[in-house]
């Protein structure tokens, strides 16, 4: 499924199978080190939740009011994976599926700096330049998001999906349905630690 596919479904599939929510990870301990952390290899091992974290995560599934969670997929970081076990536990739901397409996007040259350096990041995005940092641009960062919808589009019929990813997969993955350009993704609310949203319902 492309992105228009993906935003305008055909005649014979009018309607998404399920319903999906989008929820960030808790507050990690990237975040209080003020640390980028995007390299899987560091990522999936290291940087797991605070427990604050922890607390903020109980608190919003507990005060969560929509439709039932179903199922949960999420990242396979570290800070995602302790999110939806979590959230598995006090929901009672079967063990997370992990999709590596749900990963945080990778900043490449600056893994490891300040996260101050995270606006000039953005501030590029929003004009649309793509400089030789080995930054993953926000359209291949929607893709895979994209993608990984596609295959629990065929993989689950009638669910609530959960989806537990990271800030900017999750504000690039919003773009589908508002029809702005993923590389203006910062135009949104921010996502804050474990908080969640509706990407899309199933009779939409």
């Amino acid at each position: 499924m492309n992105e228009s596919s993906f935003l305008k479904p055909s005649a014979n599939a009018s309607r998404f199978n399920n319903s999906y929510l989008l929820m960030r990870h808790g507050e990690s301990e990237a975040n209080v080190s003020g640390v980028i952390v995007s390299d899987p290899a560091i990522g999936c091992e290291r940087f797991g939740l605070t427990e604050h974290g922890l607390q903020q995560i109980s608190a919003a599934v507990n005060g969560f009011t929509g439709k039932p969670i179903t199922q949960i997929v999420c990242s396979d970081f570290l800070r995602t994976m302790q999110t939806a076990q979590l959230v598995a536990e006090i929901l009672h739901l079967p063990q997370p599926q992990q999709e590596i397409g749900l990963r945080e996007r990778f900043f490449g040259n600056w893994e490891g700096m300040s996260a101050d350096h995270y606006e000039k990041i953005w501030q590029r995005d929003e004009m649309g330049q793509e400089i030789d940092d080995r930054v993953e641009q926000p359209q291949a960062v929607l893709q895979r998001g994209v993608d990984v919808i596609s295959k629990l589009e065929t993989q689950y019929h009638d669910q609530v999906i959960l989806l537990i990813s990271h800030g900017d997969m999750l504000q690039i993955l919003r773009t589908l349905v508002t029809g702005m350009l993923p590389h203006k993704h910062r135009s949104l609310t921010h996502h804050q630690t474990a908080e969640i949203k509706y990407l899309v319902s199933q009779d939409e």
